[in-house]
């Protein structure tokens, strides 16, 4: 069974903010599966603000993308061909081969999934890497305890949607949030557990913080860094934690960002910083999708997307993450 299928390259390295030109779309023929493979037709795939560092050809945590060839990332879909054990033809999996309508792979690189009475999206979302992200880092690298107060930016994104709610959850008595622009940061406090949300778009962030929480805050979650990243350390308390999840506002600079004006001030708070890099943590998913699974059956932990129809909508979905358009988890229906 061989099968025509299409797949999205990385066509040129962006400079600056990524191009539409910079991807294509290509068309190929995929084998039958050898001994031990698997034939997978892809559902569900996701975009990430962490791919845009990988379409640099400069070393990092991850392999950059090479050029002329499918772009990576997470992915649910259905195995319709294969010749594994274990694995039969019908059984929902996910993998790392995104970026395309059909994936040929080892059994040892697909994940089965049960979605029974769950959309199988949201083990790209809440049940998958973005929501280990946010329980990492509100566990781990900036624990929450009984009565902090917690901010989060990026709080209407894909971890933070997430953060808010388990910031809640774990006994935080302030939750706030900032978000690009008031209809986001409404629904922040609406649908993700926060108390407040800024709206950075209007401008003195470490104003609007201090205004929210005049008496400071203990744990900071960063997707942004920048003005938010000082704005927090500016507002930080003895003993606060930083957890350091990304820094979305220097993605796309073409000269090294500088670094907040404040950073000493850490040392004599005795603050913590830590960085969360999810790859750290995927021995612990059982743990979470345990703890998860059953909060999400019950309604009492929201899993929200913006979903773009088809692939030749991936590169547009990318960009829409990397200019803030999506509110929860960035998805692209195949």
């Amino acid at each position: 069974m061989t099968v025509t299928t299409r797949e999205i390259h990385l066509a040129a390295r962006p400079t600056g903010v990524p191009a539409r030109s910079d991807f294509r779309l290509a068309e190929t023929v995929l084998p039958a599966p050898a001994e031990g493979e698997v034939l997978v037709r892809n559902t569900w795939m996701s975009v990430d603000p962490y791919m845009r560092g990988r379409m640099d050809d400069a070393p990092s945590y991850i392999p950059p993308f090479a050029l002329d060839a499918p772009l990576e990332g997470s992915a649910v879909g259905e195995v319709i061909a294969s010749r594994a054990e274990g694995v039969p033809v019908g059984t929902l999996v996910s993998h790392f081969a995104g970026w395309r309508e059909h994936a040929l792979l080892p059994a040892t690189a697909v994940f089965p999934i049960d979605a029974t009475g769950i959309p199988a999206e949201h083990f790209l979302g809440v049940l998958g890497t973005t929501g280990l992200t946010a329980w990492a880092a509100l566990t781990d690298a900036a624990p929450v305890k009984e009565g902090d107060t917690v901010f989060v930016s990026a709080a209407a994104g894909a971890v933070g949607s997430v953060a808010g709610q388990l910031a809640r959850r774990y006994g935080a008595a302030r939750v706030i949030g900032s978000a690009g622009g008031p209809d986001k940061g409404a629904r922040a406090v609406r649908d993700f557990g926060y108390d407040i949300a800024l709206d950075y778009r209007a401008g003195d962030l470490a104003g609007q913080l201090e205004r929210a929480a005049p008496e400071g805050i203990d744990v900071y979650v960063d997707h942004v860094g920048g003005d938010h990243l000082e704005a927090a350390i500016g507002a930080l308390r003895p003993g606060g934690r930083i957890a350091l999840v990304g820094a979305i506002s220097s993605y796309n600079d073409t000269e090294p960002a500088p670094g907040p004006a404040n950073l000493f001030r850490l040392a004599a708070l005795g603050a913590s910083v830590k960085g969360v890099l999810v790859n750290h943590y995927l021995d612990r998913f059982g743990e979470w999708i345990g703890e998860a699974a059953p909060l999400l059956a019950e309604g009492s932990l929201r899993g929200t997307s913006t979903v773009l129809n088809g692939l030749e909508k991936a590169p547009e979905a990318f960009l829409g993450v990397l200019s803030g358009a999506n509110v929860g988890k960035m998805l692209v229906r195949l």
